[in-house]
């Protein structure tokens, strides 16, 4: 599996780089379900004013609408940093088969926040590509500053 997550984690990855071109927190997110990607997004909660238009919250949305209906077990969320704890309720409410993400976020992260927020079925990998999803967020806050 593990050339597959970093495929697709690459992907979630281009998708933060949008972000990052927007102005919005460099974070990427994309759903896989069969091996077959079915919704990507990124952070646009500057764009539409919205704090809840987190990139994983987008990419549930859409994939819930793609596959008409809410639960999510047989998809994998890859994003490329630690999903806050909205994020990781949206993903337990959504029964995510499987979360992989790449940067830890030790502020906002839902592991030191509300370590048990997911699903007791999801699986849960963390760290891949960390350097290269957390290179992204450093070099963003430090333009910002």
């Amino acid at each position: 599996m593990m050339e597959e997550d970093v495929l697709y984690m690459k992907q979630a990855l281009q998708e933060a780089k949008k972000a990052f071109e927007r102005g919005e927190v460099p974070v990427g997110a994309v759903v896989v379900c069969k091996n077959r990607v079915i919704a990507r997004s990124h952070n646009l909660t500057e764009t539409l004013n919205d704090v809840t238009a987190h990139a994983e919250m987008q990419a549930i949305t859409a994939a819930a609408n793609y596959l008409g209906g809410k639960y999510l077990t047989d998809c994998t969320l890859y994003v490329t940093v630690e999903p806050c704890v909205m994020c990781a309720g949206a993903i337990a409410w959504a029964q995510m088969g499987r979360l992989v993400y790449g940067a830890s976020d030790e502020k906002r992260g839902f592991q030191r926040l509300a370590p048990t927020a997911l699903h007791p079925k999801t699986i849960l990998q963390q760290g891949l590509l960390e350097e290269e999803c957390a290179l992204l967020m450093k070099e963003f806050f430090k333009r910002r500053r």
